[in-house]
């Protein structure tokens, strides 16, 4: 079974109540606990030694990951983070100074978007490490922007580059949460969500099944220079192409626009973040399927992001 046919099993019949305005599906839940013009985020992750890193990456790169998935996710809502809680599973060869380390990692880049450690658990597990991390944020009433308002003819947009982030990418990526408030506040995205498990595997969360499909043009895929080094080296057997397409572990922001809006945004963008590239990559279309267009015409895309759950 693959991920994410698990996860629509699991989450068919979950108990849910008033408070919960979002449940299972969406980057986060969101909630409303009654608060005035505010609505709450709720996120939890994990990272598996073996999985998502390696104990040479180094604690401090461990620890900083661990949150930085999470506020990746509250960034994809367009949402401020507030605290968060840390489950620490750890076998019996883990030393206190590296779990300090790991906590140090984390606590650096809390303090870097004003998050609260506001407490967790710590558990044995006799295998290998694992850090889990439960985060709260907010966002003003009604304004989170879901993975669900994508609509025929909207643009499709990246932050940044894709593809080779195994080459250190994945350890020390940065957030969009700025990115993402000032996209809601001056072109609000139809959809928006953060790519974790590649553009070919997380772009079809946005289209309804069925009714939308997407066309991505190839030359318009900003790829990683590392994504290029490891074909060119022969690390890998992925063109870079491919690789931006499905390497995963990017973090960067993947959003829809209105049509029309296209031009201004990439103008306003260079002016506020010129630093981080923005990349119009395509447009959704009615007709389902997802198809790229290269240099040799247009075809079918068959491949797929990373899953957690396929056989390498």
């Amino acid at each position: 079974m693959k991920e994410f046919d698990l996860i629509r099993l699991l989450v068919s019949n979950v108990p849910t109540n008033r408070a919960v305005r979002v449940g299972p599906g969406d980057d986060c839940a969101v909630l409303d606990l009654g608060v005035p013009e505010k609505e709450f985020l709720f996120k939890t992750d994990a990272v598996v030694e073996g999985i998502h890193f390696v104990r040479e990456a180094g604690a401090e790169a461990i620890g900083r990951k661990a949150l930085a998935r999470c506020l990746s996710d509250i960034a994809a809502m367009a949402g401020t983070p507030i605290a968060a809680l840390v489950t620490l599973a750890m076998p019996e060869n883990c030393a206190p100074s590296f779990i300090e380390a790991i906590y140090a990692g984390m606590e650096l880049l809390a303090k870097q978007h004003d998050v609260a450690i506001a407490g967790g658990e710590t558990v044995r597990n006799p295998e290998r490490l694992i850090l889990s991390i439960s985060l709260l944020g907010s966002v003003s009433r009604g304004q989170a922007v879901l993975r669900s308002g994508a609509g025929e003819g909207d643009a499709i947009f990246v932050t940044g580059e894709l593809g080779g982030s195994i080459d250190g990418h994945h350890l020390s990526f940065e957030p969009r949460l700025e990115e993402a408030r000032w996209l809601a506040e001056n072109f609000r995205p139809s959809a928006m969500l953060d790519l974790s498990d590649g553009l070919a595997g997380d772009l079809r969360h946005l289209l309804a099944p069925g009714r939308l499909g997407a066309e991505i043009l190839a030359s318009a895929l900003p790829i990683r220079k590392a994504a290029r080094i490891r074909s060119k080296e022969g690390r890998t057997d992925k063109s870079p192409l491919i690789a931006a397409l499905t390497d995963g572990e990017d973090y960067e922001l993947l959003f829809t626009q209105k049509p029309g809006k296209a031009v201004a945004l990439l103008d306003r963008w260079k002016e506020v973040f010129p630093r981080t590239p923005l990349s119009c990559v395509g447009k959704i279309r009615k007709a389902s399927g997802l198809l790229i267009r290269d240099k040799s015409g247009v075809r079918e895309l068959k491949d797929y992001g990373y899953d957690h759950f396929a056989k390498s």
